[in-house]
């Protein structure tokens, strides 16, 4: 079971930060956790590239607040051998 996931790009927007990225899910897995490189989240959003349909979408299995998800690292949960992209808004 292995999890990957990349952090492709890091950008400035206004007073916050956004990062983004691909993740991989191979031999059974069903998600993991991305080290986002924020400490406080605001945003998170992940989306399958995958070809053909797929039953479920991608989630983050954090609690997000009014004023975000106090952590940098966010798991997500997939279906089984999914891949995907993903980006996280938020503060260093």
């Amino acid at each position: 079971m292995a999890f990957t996931y990349y952090l492709d790009e890091t950008t400035i927007v206004g007073n916050k930060r956004k990062a983004r990225g691909r993740f991989v899910s191979a031999g059974g897995s069903t998600g993991g956790d991305i080290v986002t490189g924020l400490k406080r989240v605001t945003g998170f959003n992940t989306t399958h590239t995958a070809a053909a349909v797929v039953a479920d979408s991608p989630v983050a299995n954090e609690t997000f607040t009014a004023t975000g998800y106090n952590g940098g690292t966010v798991t997500i949960v997939t279906t089984a051998n999914a891949s995907g992209i993903w980006e996280a808004e938020g503060y260093i």
